[in-house]
């Protein structure tokens, strides 16, 4: 019983609809669409995977328009017009999405001029600094008449 259960929920899960369309050209270009364009509901889900009513809905609107004979381009509009570009997964290039666009280029580039700070930084450098005989000198007398140095500190016990 509970074997067939499963075999019956399957069936369900894995059911694909079925469309008949009046040219190979709608079927290809339905594909197209339903590959290209976000469910509105869902999170990063397109309308062909997605099985939530509005998806549903949206596929049959699809369909209908195509049938019609609308383009692509008129049916992705009528979507955005709808939803907000949020529809469509490669938002175009305008004065509303170029920080889209944008931020990570500048990012990246940012990434790179900082790297190249850190690494051509003086504290990275691996070159010994040379002394002048007087700097040496200098030096030599500070770590010699430090009071607090441990050399100075164990000579007085």
């Amino acid at each position: 019983m509970l074997l067939f259960l499963f075999v019956d929920l399957s069936a369900e899960i894995f059911a694909q609809e079925i469309r008949y369309f009046s040219a190979n050209e709608y079927r290809t270009r339905y594909y197209q669409l339903v590959d290209e364009l976000r469910c509105p509901k869902c999170q990063n889900q397109n309308l062909a995977d997605s099985n939530s009513l509005i998806a549903i809905d949206l596929r049959n609107q699809i369909y209908s328009m195509l049938e019609e004979g609308r383009t692509n381009q008129e049916i992705t509009e009528f979507l955005v017009d709808r939803y907000g570009v949020y529809v469509r997964y490669d938002p175009p290039f305008n004065s509303k999405t170029m920080i889209l666009w944008l931020a990570p280029v500048f990012l990246f580039l940012l990434g790179i001029i900082i790297i190249f700070y850190i690494y051509k930084s003086p504290l990275r450098s691996k070159e010994q600094v040379k002394l002048k005989p007087n700097e040496k000198k200098y030096l030599d007398n500070l770590v010699i008449n430090d009071p607090n140095s441990i050399d100075s500190t164990e000579t007085e016990k």
